[in-house]
């Protein structure tokens, strides 16, 4: 069982890399929020895997303001975005 336990870390912590990655390296505000967003829901798969790890109930509280705040965060910033790059009429 230690191997999944395993697994499940590397995998996390791997797509935790690749997301900083798109976060550091995003052209556009878009391609930032959404990695800031993919970034939310891997570290709420890391709370969950540690709660199935410790049988620790009291953690997962946490992943419901983790929910709200993602969600509240990421239509306010799309709602009032400004664009990148200003584009002549056509």
């Amino acid at each position: 069982m230690t191997i999944v336990w395993v697994l499940a870390g590397t995998m996390l912590i791997a797509a935790a890399a690749v997301t900083m990655i798109r976060l550091l390296a995003g052209p556009s505000t878009l391609d930032r929020l959404v990695a800031v967003d993919t970034m939310v829901a891997v570290t709420m798969c890391g709370i969950g895997t540690w709660a199935a790890y410790t049988l620790d109930t009291t953690v997962t509280y946490s992943l419901a303001a983790l929910a709200l705040i993602s969600f509240v965060g990421s239509v306010s910033v799309a709602r009032f975005r400004v664009p990148d790059v200003d584009r002549p009429e056509q």
